[in-house]
């Protein structure tokens, strides 16, 4: 039997929180041989390279995707030298290493119990390592997959703010984004600002993020080390098909309304969605 990664405090936080608020956890991964500095040097000589993200970290909280500076160091140069490069490294879908895959299981694994009797099965696990520059920022963006955050060195303070207000982000937005029309970096306005809840995190704490749920990141003034699990579900899908078909809907004059959030399903929006994507693929 593997050892318990999170204890039954953070279990029965979790718990009360998923899937539709944020929470701090804590977890027992402090230490771990692949989360060391130089064996994600060497992840990131593992991966395709199209699964690897770099750029400086001296980013404003809003930024367009294509106004991201490039780095002058390589991958692995910036990692071993992180405390000094001024940089963040995301090193994507780490469960294409079969090591890494496996702890990415296990670790997901330990929740299994708690999210699939509310949002359906668990599906597309991913793995997400973000190596961190002191001062870094990550830009405003929201994502589309349910997230725990873990941390493993050095601190962090994610600032969140609410899924569902559409005075900030529009239903169009939210529709665009899940036809691949919207990246997820997202416009920012001072006035945001007072909407957001700071979530500060150090070694062994984490972040439950509700999927879509806007939020920038600052790190702290050490270099830094986090590990993203992310998955899916048949609630967090539903969601995706129905603002697709949504904006289809808008498409031809109409103004639907914008699925409703959990525990709502979403399936009547969400299945039409699909059978019109079979149609056509099949013309």
């Amino acid at each position: 039997m593997q050892p318990s990664i999170f204890p039954p405090e953070t279990r029965e936080a979790f718990a009360a929180a998923y899937p539709a608020r944020p929470v701090k956890l804590t977890h027992g991964l402090l230490g771990h041989p692949l989360l060391t500095l130089d064996a994600l040097a060497r992840l990131a000589e593992a991966l395709p390279e199209h699964e690897i993200e770099y750029n400086p970290g001296t980013l404003p909280i809003g930024i367009r995707p294509e106004d991201v500076p490039k780095s002058d160091l390589t991958v692995t140069e910036t990692i071993r030298s992180i405390g000094q490069a001024g940089s963040w490294v995301a090193l994507k879908r780490i469960e294409k290493v079969p090591a890494y895959r496996e702890l990415l299981h296990e670790v997901l694994g330990q929740l299994r119990d708690i999210v699939e009797p509310r949002t359906g099965q668990m599906m597309q696990l991913e793995g997400f390592i973000f190596i961190t520059s002191p001062g870094s920022v990550t830009p405003f963006h929201f994502d589309p997959e349910h997230n725990i955050l873990l941390q493993v060195m050095g601190h962090k303070t994610m600032t969140l703010f609410p899924v569902e207000d559409e005075a900030m982000f529009s239903a169009e937005i939210h529709e665009r984004y899940h036809l691949g029309l919207h990246h997820r970096n997202l416009s920012w306005y001072d006035a945001y600002a007072e909407k957001g809840s700071a979530i500060h995190i150090g070694p062994g704490e984490a972040i439950h993020v509700p999927v879509k749920a806007p939020h920038w990141v600052q790190n702290g003034d050490e270099p830094s080390v986090s590990l993203s699990i992310t998955w899916r579900s048949d609630w967090s899908y539903a969601e995706a098909d129905a603002r697709a078909f949504n904006h289809m809907l808008r498409k031809i004059g109409l103004s639907p309304a914008s699925p409703a959030p959990f525990p709502a399903r979403n399936l009547a929006k969400a299945l039409a969605w699909r059978a019109v994507r079979k149609l056509k693929g099949a013309a």
